[in-house]
């Protein structure tokens, strides 16, 4: 019996996994040193609250792109378990088409809080609200690969367990 070696993950997924990582331990430390000083000493560090947000935006963000990259976003089968081949690659692409148009016009909105946010500050710490609003520009572009990728396969994806994803 022979096992095979797991394919390596591509650097850029490393990348935002570390960040994810890093973000996620930030945000901990974080919120963990607040509760202590708000509990035991009656004061807080009001831009860690600031940070903790604007990780938790990233995270949400940078996973959501991981996720879809390797095929873990819940999916949705009922119907498409009931129908033909044929009827399952239409919808498919149709899905597919949805996703797309949805990332396009998420990208374009999001692209449009980016500039709004380059002359709007943080009430404490100062830092443009473009970066929070930038965490959406890049999951539109993230996905948007990913759903380019699939359409460029042509044919649903097969998940972890071998099985067929038909739609997410």
């Amino acid at each position: 019996m022979r096992s095979e070696t797991p394919k390596p993950k591509p650097r850029l997924q490393r990348l935002a996994e570390l960040f994810m990582v890093l973000a996620l331990a930030g945000m901990v430390v974080a919120v963990f040193v607040n509760v202590v000083l708000r509990y035991v000493f009656n004061t807080s560090i009001v831009s860690y609250e600031e940070i903790s947000r604007l990780l938790f935006v990233w995270l949400v963000a940078v996973g959501s792109i991981v996720a879809a990259f390797e095929c873990s976003h819940l999916g949705f089968d009922m119907v498409t378990s009931r129908v033909s081949p044929r009827v399952r690659t239409l919808l498919f692409w149709l899905t597919q088409a949805l996703v797309v148009m949805c990332m396009l016009m998420l990208l374009w909105g999001s692209w449009a809080q980016v500039q709004a946010g380059l002359a709007s500050y943080s009430t404490v710490m100062g830092y443009p609200l473009a970066l929070g609003a930038a965490a959406t520009l890049v999951l539109a572009v993230g996905m948007l690969v990913v759903a380019l990728r699939d359409m460029r396969r042509g044919a649903p994806r097969p998940s972890h367990d071998g099985s067929v994803l038909d739609i997410e």
